[in-house]
């Protein structure tokens, strides 16, 4: 039974039309049925159906008329067209139009209720990726970027000025303030919306494995390829693709990058055919690219060929107007996703997290609303729920000793700062995750090799560390 599943009948025999209409009903489907394609039309404009099942031949708009219209307003629509066995050929020719498939007369009951399974199951799985589709688009509408600061406003006034053009675009700011965000932004408000995007992030594939990934490979390449492979630039033909951390692609890369740009084709690892692409490329980088072509770290042609249209993203601390209406809509949203009743923020815990300085940017400022909501009981979040870092007894952006001069010192140590600020989130991390690193590096927005290499680098021992054994094997 199917009470949900309506089907529309049009058919100018009535004993056609009554028989296909008892058959259905009796498995479950709501159905309506008219002996006219005019009708058909009136009612199609204000009853959705999941299958159209139309004659062929019918006086006046005809079943190829019908098709044709549902193929144009209701893309999830199925559409059976009804055919005598001298016209098979029309509806063989019919379905080149769009048309899901056709039932000749006499009907074989049992064929009739599998096609018409396999239509209605069509018809749910566009509908779905149809609601997923305008899903991500709201997801990502421009209105999504939160904030009402100049710094922000400017980033969109150039997204609405280049998101219908296909020129390369490269966006510049530090690690959390929404890079990939904007780059989704301008691929589902552009003209591409409807066709794949695809992101990479540079700096987390291993070097000898980031060429395969971008390009593709052919079989027998290298060990271990012993299929031919697609790359990412292929995947994303007609969308478009977005290389993070751009900064960090090898120089032997780089160079095969600037030709995939230059000529609008790639060329497999190990292949030797040419592969024509029309993808629009939206890079994006924390580091500072002028200053790695001067150092000799990255090609300078490259460099101009990504920066045709950059943008630029303010760190957090830079529109500290836009902190409390970020937080409350983390707050709405965090509330939402754990189910728990709207909780708000007290002055004080407003004002502690307008005065800290937000290293990690956007993404910081998530993770910490989360794990307060997780922590906290009751409907306010105070000062005192926030993590001890942020919170801090004095208001000051790292804690305590944020203004403190060191020894020695006349003033602000701005790098101890900061390294500080760093080892007070991974410890409060670990503490989350109980000590594994792969869930403290989840926390923080981060890959593990990255909190492993800051561990190591701020000589921070794991304070859950237990000696590795078949039960820790997975940290």
């Amino acid at each position: 039974m199917n009470n949900l599943s309506q089907i529309l009948i049009i058919d100018d025999e009535a004993n056609n039309r009554d028989a296909l209409s008892m058959l259905l009903t009796s498995a479950g489907y709501r159905v309506q049925s008219t002996d006219s394609g005019e009708e058909a039309l009136q009612i199609m404009q204000s009853t959705p159906f999941e299958i159209v099942i139309t004659d062929l031949f019918l006086p006046g708009v005809s079943g190829i008329d019908i098709l044709k219209k549902v193929k144009a307003d209701s893309p999830y629509t199925n559409v059976i067209l009804i055919t005598g066995n001298a016209s098979a050929e029309t509806a063989v020719e019919a379905m080149k139009e769009g048309a899901f498939d056709y039932i000749t007369k006499p009907f074989n009951i049992e064929k009739l209720k599998v096609l018409v399974a396999k239509a209605l199951e069509k018809s749910q799985l566009v509908a779905e990726n149809l609601y997923l589709r305008q899903q991500l688009r709201g997801k990502y509408k421009f209105e999504n970027i939160i904030g009402n600061s100049l710094a922000i406003q400017q980033v969109f006034s150039r997204m609405e000025k280049i998101v219908q053009t296909d020129s390369t675009i490269l966006i510049l700011g530090e690690s959390g303030t929404g890079k990939e965000l904007v780059a989704r932004a301008i691929h589902y408000n552009s003209s591409r919306k409807e066709q794949p995007f695809v992101a990479i992030n540079c700096g987390a594939i291993p070097a000898d494995l980031l060429e395969s990934e971008l390009f593709g490979h052919v079989r027998g390449s290298f060990t271990g390829a012993v299929l031919d492979k697609s790359g990412k630039f292929e995947v994303a033909n007609n969308g478009t693709i977005f290389l993070d951390e751009i900064g960090t692609m090898p120089m032997h890369l780089q160079m095969k990058l600037l030709r995939v740009l230059q000529e609008q084709e790639v060329e497999r690892v190990g292949g030797s055919k040419k592969i024509k692409l029309n993808v629009r490329v939206v890079s994006a980088t924390n580091a500072n690219l002028e200053e790695q072509v001067k150092r000799g770290l990255f090609r300078e042609d490259l460099y101009y060929r990504l920066n045709v249209i950059p943008i630029l993203l303010p760190p957090l601390r830079d529109r500290r107007e836009d902190i409390a209406l970020l937080a409350r809509h983390f707050l709405q949203k965090t509330c939402k996703e754990m189910k728990r009743p709207l909780m708000s923020l007290s002055p004080e815990a407003m004002q502690a997290l307008e005065r800290y300085d937000w290293p990690g940017n956007v993404r910081e400022m998530e993770n910490v609303i989360e794990r307060t909501v997780a922590l906290t009981d009751g409907e306010s979040i105070e000062r005192r729920d926030l993590p001890q870092h942020v919170g801090g007894g004095d208001y000051k952006a790292s804690g305590p000793d944020f203004m403190t001069p060191k020894v020695g010192g006349s003033g602000l140590d701005m790098e101890q700062v900061l390294a500080d600020i760093e080892r007070g989130m991974i410890l409060e991390a670990l503490e989350l995750s109980q000590g594994v690193k792969a869930r403290a590096a989840a926390l923080l927005q981060i890959n593990r090799t990255t909190l492993v290499e800051k561990m190591k680098r701020l000589s921070l021992d794991n304070p859950h560390h237990k000696p590795r054994s078949a039960e820790s094997s997975r940290i």
